[in-house]
């Protein structure tokens, strides 16, 4: 649950940081999930270090609506805007 609370407190620090900078979420099958802006993304968040939340998350964006789990993220790393999509 370590990593969990570690991939989850790491989504809180870039969803509050301003100004925002969007990120992206490579999932371990592969896949890389765009979050071009906080509202994007939502889920029990916990303690303010992302300790003791939810372990699943949904995101909405565009076309896209997903249910997943913190434990399917391998990372999370900023992107440029020009990578948003």
């Amino acid at each position: 649950m370590q990593r969990v609370d570690s991939i989850r407190s790491e989504v809180l620090k870039l969803m509050r940081s301003k100004p925002f900078r969007p990120f992206a979420l490579l999932m371990e099958n592969g896949e890389r999930i765009m979050i071009g802006h906080p509202e994007n993304i939502a889920f029990e968040p916990g303690t303010a270090e992302g300790v003791g939340g939810s372990e699943d998350f949904y995101i909405i964006s565009g076309g896209l609506r997903m249910f997943s789990t913190f434990s399917a993220v391998t990372s999370v790393v900023i992107v440029d805007r020009g990578q948003v999509g």
